[in-house]
């Protein structure tokens, strides 16, 4: 009986463990300080603080659904009904976006740049990959629509959780904006997770993602078989461009293939050769614009 209890108390100890740990990574991955980004970015020359603070743009909090407010930049130097959102990864803030929105604003765009949940200057507590942010997202591109007109042309480039945000708010919310740009998403999140654990911990994923997978539905409210934009992409209808780095080992390279075949109508597909995860464009911006432009002129402008 002793055994029996002992084993038993050994099973509970590592069970509230395991959830705790796991739960505690997911829904609170450490974020990079604000100044760290807007050092590597300058640093590297993609950000000129001088030009960006030029920019005319207006600084706008968003009601989002779960309740907090959500720090939105409308970036304004042409005049036009064409529109950019970013949607920046995990870790990251809208600083990170801003390499992206001069993209989009030399090809005669505007942009909105905003900090997703628990990120930048939003409010939020959690990430949820996906799961919330895809509500968020809503809120931003209807905000759009209800200050620039129903009729303006939107699209949304997403990097990471970004870019699964964007596949998931397209595919199971509503296909309500022109076109999409997928930078390195995962194609399924708990594929994603079982990704991780066999690189970091060198468990079978059976012995760990069970628990973890229940505490976050019992702390987050979501199940992570939720997060999965495999599951949704047949719904998407509105062209896709979807971006990946063949060297990328955090997220592989193959999720995204998947996610393309899948993807019936309009897609095109980028591939770079160089570049660790969510650095497509820093390590290929030739190449990635000329996709990008490839993509605007036979897909979407056509």
């Amino acid at each position: 009986m002793k055994k029996w209890w002992a084993a038993a108390a050994g099973m509970a100890v590592y069970t509230m463990g395991a959830g705790m740990y796991f739960s505690n990574r997911i829904m609170y991955m450490k974020k990079k300080e604000e100044d760290f980004i807007q050092n590597r970015e300058i640093t590297a020359k993609r950000l000129d603080m001088k030009h960006f603070a030029e920019l005319p743009k207006s600084e706008i909090t968003i009601n989002s659904p779960s309740g907090y407010g959500l720090k939105c930049l409308f970036i304004e130097p042409n005049n036009t009904d064409k529109w950019i959102i970013i949607s920046h990864g995990v870790t990251e803030n809208k600083i990170n976006s801003i390499k992206y929105m001069n993209i989009f604003l030399k090809r005669g765009f505007n942009a909105v740049i905003y900090d997703h949940r628990r990120h930048g200057e939003s409010g939020g507590k959690t990430s949820s990959y996906g799961h919330y942010e895809k509500f968020d997202l809503k809120a931003v591109v209807d905000e759009l629509k209800s200050r620039k007109g129903p009729d303006i042309t939107i699209g949304i480039h997403g990097e990471s959780m970004g870019a699964a945000t964007l596949l998931l708010y397209a595919g199971m919310l509503e296909d309500a904006c022109d076109f999409y740009i997928a930078d390195c998403p995962f194609s399924d999140f708990e594929d994603q997770l079982k990704h991780q654990i066999k690189k970091e911990v060198k468990l079978p994923s059976w012995t760990i993602l069970p628990i973890g997978r229940t505490f976050i539905k019992i702390r987050d409210g979501y199940w992570t078989s939720e997060v999965s934009p495999i599951s949704v992409i047949k719904n998407i209808k509105k062209p896709v461009l979807f971006i990946h780095s063949l060297p990328d080992t955090f997220i592989p390279a193959d999720m995204t293939k998947k996610l393309y075949q899948e993807k019936t109508g309009p897609k095109q597909l980028y591939l770079a050769p160089y570049g660790a995860h969510a650095q497509s464009y820093n390590e290929n911006s030739q190449e990635y614009q000329e996709a990008i432009d490839q993509f605007l002129k036979e897909l979407v402008f056509k």
